[in-house]
């Protein structure tokens, strides 16, 4: 049972949000990044790892989905500057915002069109490959393209692979799963948008049609799907499970896109260093995808790279974990919150342990806001730059805009780095969209909370 007059006494933060208002919280525990990543097992040659399996699968890939062939079967989305977007928010919300702002756009990203196409296709490649060289079906120096054929899926088909999700994991598992000849059981939550189920359901993904998955949905929110579906998966020695709460394979396949990140900025002239700092701010659930990328981020740019998550006020998991120290042993309903949001990715009442522990001396920090501004911002992005991401996605936008608000003032002046902002690059990361059919964007468009 948590005590909770005891936490907010010890965290006044605390008593804020269990009150549902939105907050700021910067992370009393961050340190430099040398040191913090002195006290984690994972490195750089992890990451590095993963981006070579994920080139190794590529002939397969570009040959499923031949809309990844104009990038050779890399998945990998665009940095898009948005100067109008920036013009409005501080035009709009007197968001103080200086140097430049870029959309990371993997809410485009090929194959499922969200982030989740990185850590969830990449957990299930690397599961086919372990299986494929495990049975002496394969050679890591084979042509990967291999795995498209009808031997290889009358193989996979003898397998299950499971994952609980509130969508877009579920898509990309789904998606990926199938195409290799797996069986696949996705356990969405009520959470999960109808639209995301009935595209499992349906099987209508792009240039393909694929067999073999099965939508399992429960009446209960998100941890209670990823906590039957890994009961079921463990009773089947066949099965194998997506632990979006624990997979460091998953964390590992978000990593990526951090590496993948250096040529664009290459290409774009964005220079990070103490003098040119970089902000990210990325919409947070469970933690998997945003914990991966920052962690990639502070591989790469170090102490020069400042990244902060978003979350709902009544489902912010990851916030209520990292600032009573408890992680995953709070979830949002010990807190008085309902965790019903209406941005369904991020509604998540329990956060991963295993990130939480990886984030507590990296990250900067974490805000949260009310539901309403994921619409207003959803319109505001299609009116300046006529880009559609779905509303949790705008979630990510909230960073920026809370750069007025006087800790995060604060936080800047304790970097050191209040003459050096009109230098910096500001990245909210969108995290999904781009399969949302055209009657539920409509809907969305003409949605508003308040």
């Amino acid at each position: 049972m948590v005590d909770l007059k005891m936490l907010e006494e010890k965290t006044p933060i605390l008593k804020e949000i269990c009150s549902e208002k939105e907050v700021f919280w910067k992370n009393p525990d961050k340190t430099v990044c040398g040191e913090a990543m002195e006290q984690i097992e994972l490195g750089m040659e992890d990451v590095e790892d993963a981006e070579r399996r994920l080139e190794r699968f590529a002939p397969f890939i570009m040959k499923c989905f031949p809309e990844t062939k104009e990038r050779n079967g890399i998945i990998e989305s665009v940095l898009t500057p948005v100067p109008k977007m920036k013009d409005l928010l501080n035009e709009k919300y007197d968001s103080n915002l200086e140097g430049n702002l870029l959309l990371k756009q993997d809410s485009h990203l090929a194959i499922s069109g969200s982030v989740k196409a990185r850590g969830g296709i990449y957990e299930v490649l690397k599961h086919a490959e372990d299986l494929a060289l495990e049975h002496g079906m394969l050679k890591k120096d084979d042509d990967y393209s291999v795995f498209a054929s009808d031997e290889f899926k009358e193989f996979f088909s003898k397998f299950k692979i499971q994952v609980g999700s509130t969508g877009n994991l579920g898509m990309s598992i789904g998606i990926m799963s199938a195409a290799l000849g797996f069986h696949v059981i996705v356990h969405m939550s009520a959470d999960a948008k109808q639209w995301k189920k009935d595209l499992l359901r349906s099987h209508d993904v792009t240039v393909i049609e694929y067999e073999g998955a099965e939508v399992v949905e429960y009446a209960d929110d998100y941890s209670k799907a990823v906590e039957v579906g890994r009961k079921n998966s463990d009773a089947d020695p066949n099965s194998y499970f997506v632990d979006d709460e624990n997979s460091v394979t998953l964390f590992l396949g978000y990593a990526v896109a951090a590496k993948r990140i250096v040529k664009q900025f290459a290409e774009k002239n964005i220079v990070v260093d103490a003098e040119h700092p970089l902000f990210v701010y990325i919409p947070c659930g469970v933690g998997g995808a945003p914990g991966g990328v920052a962690f990639g981020f502070k591989k790469l740019f170090g102490d020069n790279v400042h990244v902060f998550f978003t979350e709902p006020t009544q489902a912010p998991c990851m916030l209520v974990g990292m600032a009573s120290g408890l992680q995953n042993k709070v979830c949002v309903k010990d807190f008085g919150l309902s965790g019903l949001t209406h941005a369904d990715g991020l509604a998540v009442g329990r956060p991963s342990g295993f990130v939480g522990g990886v984030m507590e001396h990296l990250l900067s920090g974490e805000m949260s806001l009310e539901d309403y501004h994921i619409y207003d911002l959803m319109r505001d992005l299609v009116a300046t730059e006529d880009i559609f991401i779905e509303p949790s996605a705008c979630a990510s936008f909230w960073g920026p805009i809370m750069l007025k608000d006087e800790k995060v003032q604060a936080y800047i002046k304790k970097m050191g780095l209040e003459d050096k902002m009109a230098n910096a690059t500001h990245i909210p990361w969108a995290t999904g969209g781009s399969l949302v059919p055209q009657d539920i964007r409509e809907e969305y468009m003409h949605t508003h909370l308040k």
